[in-house]
Formats: C-alpha cells, sequence, structure tokens
C-alpha cells in the first residue's frame, strides 16, 4: 500500500472510532449537576450573562453531562457571601470578586483591582503568565476554594456620582460604594467608604444610601 493511501485509511479509521466512541463516553458517564452562586443580579448582563454562558458552554462540550446552574445573589446566598458558600460546601462553584473579602486577607485585593496598581492587560498578564492566579490559590486553598480568573470589567479611573465633584473638599463625608483596599485610600480624603454586593449599587444610589459608586472589578470562579 502506498504511503498516501495508508494515511488516507488510516486517517478514516481514527474519524470513524471517534464518530462511535464519542457517543459510547458519554452514555456511560454519570451526570453531574452543580450549583453556581453569583454576586451578580440577572439585570447585569456582562456579569450574569458571562456565567450563564459559561454554563452553556460547559453542557455543551459534555452532551449536558455536566449541567451547571448559575443564581443571581441572593437566590442562594447574598452576594458579598459567595466564597463562604463555596468554601463551606452549600455550592459547588461561584462567580464573584475577591475584593469583597478582603477583610478575611487584604491580599485577596491583588486578585481584583489595586488603586495605582496594573492596569487591565497587565493585571491579566499577571494573573495567567506570572504567577498571580498560584499565587492567589496559596490564599484561597485556606478556605478549601481554587479560583480561575473568567472576566474583567476594566479599570474604572473615576466614578458615579449623584452630584459634581469639583474639588477634594466635596469628598468629605461622601458615602461611596467601593470594595477593597481602595476604600481606605479614599477614606483618608474623607470619604465614607461603603461595601455592596453589585445588585445593591443602583437601589442604593436611587434611594440615596450612597452618594456614588466605583466597581473595577476582575471576577473569579470558585
Amino acid at each position: 500500500m502506498k504511503r498516501r493511501d495508508f494515511l488516507k485509511v488510516t486517517g478514516a479509521s481514527l474519524a470513524a472510532s471517534t464518530a462511535v466512541a464519542a457517543p459510547a463516553i458519554a452514555q456511560g458517564s454519570p451526570e453531574i449537576k452543580w450549583r453556581y452562586a453569583t454576586s451578580w443580579p440577572k439585570a447585569l448582563d456582562t456579569l450574569y450573562g458571562g456565567c450563564e454562558y459559561f454554563c452553556k458552554q460547559v453542557a455543551d462540550l459534555t452532551d449536558n453531562k455536566f449541567q451547571i446552574q448559575p443564581f443571581a445573589a441572593g437566590e442562594i446566598v447574598p452576594g458579598l457571601q459567595v466564597l463562604d458558600a463555596v468554601s463551606n460546601g452549600t455550592v459547588e462553584i461561584g462567580n464573584t470578586a475577591l475584593y469583597y473579602y478582603w477583610g478575611k486577607n487584604p491580599a485577596f485585593t491583588f486578585a481584583t483591582a489595586l488603586p495605582f496598581g496594573l492596569n487591565t492587560r497587565q493585571q491579566i498578564s499577571w494573573l495567567l503568565w506570572g504567577g498571580g492566579q498560584d499565587l492567589v490559590n496559596d490564599l484561597l486553598r485556606e478556605h478549601n476554594v481554587y479560583g480561575i480568573p473568567t472576566g474583567s470589567t476594566g479599570a474604572q479611573m473615576g466614578g458615579w456620582f449623584r452630584k459634581e465633584i469639583k474639588s477634594v473638599e466635596d469628598l468629605k463625608g461622601l458615602k461611596m460604594r467601593i470594595g477593597g483596599f481602595a476604600g481606605t485610600i479614599l477614606s483618608k480624603l474623607g470619604c465614607v467608604p461603603q461595601q455592596l454586593a453589585g445588585g445593591d449599587i443602583y437601589p442604593a444610589l436611587e434611594k440615596g444610601t450612597i452618594d456614588a459608586e466605583l466597581a473595577p472589578q476582575i471576577r473569579t470562579v470558585a
């Protein structure tokens, strides 16, 4: 048999074997169902919608044998308790921003957003190719959790305010929703930092519970 003909036959055999074997493997695999708690409301399509897309891709790739059902903030646990829910086994997986939990460990701030820190490209490069995610998972290991970066809202250089800010003096007494270490910095300028989950921001602005908000995030699946 000529070499070219041999390759043609071999290729056809492999394709046929794959076509036969794949359904057999899928049929023999047990179904897995996970609950996916998130820190986001369903109205935030870029965040919650990304979680829905992730779940669909996993289902498609596994012939629906691995099903992950997302839940908005508050449906299983409040938005700021997702890490705890994964850690204690209430849910199998979660999507959140680790700077929400900087009270547990200030170093969690490096996993999401750090004032005067890296820009978006630098942050993602550090996490994926600079060993950053390994360091983050060293911290998460203490909570029985493994983290994977799943998205970024990018850097935000200012904020959303109920009134125009014209000077540093205007920041005094300003109740600002801002997560992580950034709140500590702004408190030095007179701001009163507030820690709120994503779904609570707009209602708080609307009611006047807060005067401003800032929300740069790297999302983490735990």
